[in-house]
């Protein structure tokens, strides 16, 4: 019988209660199909559910209430899941396919991979997933997603590319990791190797899995080797040890050749040195930026967060220069607090 505790005025949630959409039993994985034990290794992938104070930064754009999955790395209790269903959280629910629920610390917060990273605070009953090398992971691959819920939650793909990704939230992966067909559920899901081991956490539903396909309906998973460098940094301080990036808080997305601010943060700095939706971005400091990758790559050469950023800017016939003093994000938001 699954387990529902009361505790701090909160409901911890039966397993049974996380919804997900059903998938399609043809391309379910088949245990017997693989090498590895395929049922144990989907039970060390958990259901997620985070609660955000409606005062966060990323409630606006993220929502109070958040759900996917998240991956047991640790026989501790760590959780490694997608960093936007915790940031900022206030609470955050554990369960896994044995019907265990636990409450969980948020632990950490990495912007630039996007890991989140929480420690469930009683035990789970289930073990660990390895952590495998997502470099040799080759284009091809047939590969499992993971969700939460074995293997009626879970589908078997194939990795159809590996190259750049860049947000327009100032996000950028130099090889991020496309699978297709899509996850219906993807944020937090495990990237199952064919030994059984963990290599990316679903991040994305994209339309261009495939490169230069647009309607290539996939996933794009961050590759677990980003996390092997600054875990041991996560655990510590809650944070990876590098200096933070300039961030303008202005989400900027390619249409037709331009690149366009389709937002602003809230009080972020490209709001507040002027920059409105609907201006075109031709240039950062003297050099023209043609794609996002390279406005991003650009901005970040200015220097450390905090520093200007000279843009130049396009508004209806007229050219703009603006200078915007960069902020760090992490000011901007609630974070783990380490003892």
């Amino acid at each position: 019988m699954n387990e529902i505790k009361q505790a701090n005025g909160y409901r911890l949630h039966s397993a049974m209660q996380f919804l997900a959409p059903e998938i399609a039993k043809r391309i379910q994985p088949r245990p017997e199909r693989f090498s590895y034990d395929l049922n144990k290794a989907l039970d060390a992938v958990l259901a997620l559910r985070s609660e955000i104070p409606e005062d966060a930064y990323t409630a606006q754009h993220l929502g109070t209430e958040r759900e996917g999955h998240g991956v047991l790395i640790g026989d501790d209790g760590l959780v490694l899941t997608i960093g936007y269903l915790i940031s900022e959280a206030k609470l955050v629910t554990l369960a896994s396919n044995t019907g265990k629920v636990s409450y969980a610390d948020v632990v950490a917060y990495d912007y630039d991979s996007g890991f989140g990273l929480v420690r469930a605070n009683e035990p789970l009953g289930v073990e660990p997933l390895e952590i495998g090398d997502s470099a040799a992971l080759g284009t091809g691959t047939q590969v499992v997603v993971g969700g939460h819920g074995g293997t009626r939650q879970s589908m078997t793909v194939q990795v159809v590319s590996k190259r750049e990704f860049a947000g327009y939230w100032e996000y950028l992966l130099e090889e991020a990791i496309f699978t297709a067909p899509p996850h219906p559920n993807w944020g937090g899901t495990a990237l199952i190797e064919p030994s059984g081991r963990l290599v990316g956490i679903g991040s994305l539903y994209v339309q261009d899995a495939l490169p230069g396909h647009n309607g290539a309906r996939g996933n794009m998973f961050v590759p677990i080797d980003l996390l092997k460098p600054i875990l041991p940094d996560m655990l510590r301080t809650g944070r990876a040890n590098r200096k933070p990036r300039p961030w303008l808080g202005m989400f900027t997305t390619e249409v037709e050749g331009h690149l366009v601010v389709a937002g602003l943060a809230n009080n972020g700095p490209a709001e507040k040195g002027g920059i409105r939706v609907g201006d075109l971005v031709i240039s950062v400091g003297d050099e023209p930026v043609f794609s996002l990758a390279d406005m991003l790559r650009q901005i970040w050469s200015q220097g450390d967060a905090g520093c200007p950023v000279k843009l130049t800017m396009q508004r209806e016939e007229r050219r703009l220069e603006t200078t915007v003093p960069s902020a760090n994000r992490y000011d901007f938001m609630k974070l783990p607090r380490h003892h």
